[in-house]
């Protein structure tokens, strides 16, 4: 066993790559905004981390024969993750990014629901509250009474943005749940690189296929180029420093810690896009937090 980083660098590293995570979406949304295909984004930058995930799976010489019983489970958890990570982006196209952050992030109370769903035991009564907290804070994020009043007028795209991250949420506790409970018994280093190779495998049959109108466009113009590349650099380098140093994170106490990529999007947002968000938003958004990190402070 790994000895654990002292506390405080361990939050240090889990906050750099929070913010990694972060930056990653902010230039995925420069992408896209000139031009950059939504299948395209996502393929480079699993292409890019599938590579990375190959070389620790060599270097530690790993076997990639699946448990009996698991083929399909690896499958499922694979195009799990390949819907997420373009239902994510699909909403970071539309909606400012922190907002399709602070949505998507609300994964652990759905895995709750989930697993209660599925023959787990129900949520205990200070679960319950928090959920509720919890979608006190996303009618606020959202401006909900606002918006059904009509005085910011009806926004198909704003929906939809708001639709996809639900989706993503959704999705990716669905396969929170196949990994806690079906895919046990393999090695994370293989688990990890058996779902990239089905996302990029996936996603290049949906570009080839045409699935998405213009999703395997090029970026036009430098800018696109530029965040393009910065996209797939920061998520490969915040993805390879979580994946290695995580034995040493003790991520039980300090996961809370990785809330704060919605607000590190929030400010890269501001200061590089110029998105705001209303008071009243912000105020919900520091609501949906609070009530993330107070269920991960639990059992």
């Amino acid at each position: 066993m790994q000895t654990l980083l002292p506390r405080h660098i361990a939050i240090a590293v889990i906050m750099g790559v929070a913010c990694t995570f972060a930056a990653n979406h902010v230039a995925a949304r420069v992408a896209f905004d000139h031009g950059t295909g939504l299948l395209l984004a996502v393929l480079l930058r699993a292409g890019a981390t599938l590579l990375v995930l190959g070389g620790l799976v060599w270097w530690q010489r790993e076997s990639l024969r699946l448990p009996r019983g698991t083929a399909g489970w690896q499958l499922l958890l694979g195009l799990l993750i390949a819907v997420q990570s373009l239902c994510l982006y699909s909403a970071v196209a539309r909606i400012p990014v922190a907002l399709a952050l602070l949505i998507s992030n609300t994964f652990p109370i759905l895995l709750a629901l989930i697993t209660w769903g599925l023959g787990g035991p129900p949520p205990s009564k200070r679960s319950a509250a928090i959920m509720a907290v919890c979608l006190v804070g996303l009618v606020l994020v959202l401006d909900l009474p606002t918006r059904l009043a009509g005085v910011t007028g009806s926004d198909p795209r704003w929906w939809a943005g708001v639709a996809f991250a639900m989706v993503a949420a959704t999705v990716f506790a669905l396969g929170l749940w196949i990994t806690d409970h079906k895919l046990k018994t393999l090695r994370g280093p293989v688990r990890s690189f058996m779902t990239m190779a089905v996302v990029v495998s996936g996603i290049a049959l949906a570009g080839v296929a045409g699935l998405v109108p213009g999703g395997m466009s090029w970026p036009q113009g430098t800018h696109g180029w530029v965040a393009l590349a910065c996209l797939m650099l920061l998520y490969g380098t915040a993805f390879s420093v979580l994946f290695v140093t995580l034995p040493r994170l003790n991520m039980a106490e300090n996961a809370p810690v990785m809330n704060i990529e919605p607000v590190a999007s929030l400010l890269l947002g501001w200061a590089l896009l110029g998105q705001t968000l209303a008071p009243i938003q912000l105020l919900g958004g520091a609501v949906v937090l609070a009530a993330i990190v107070w269920l991960a402070k639990g059992r």
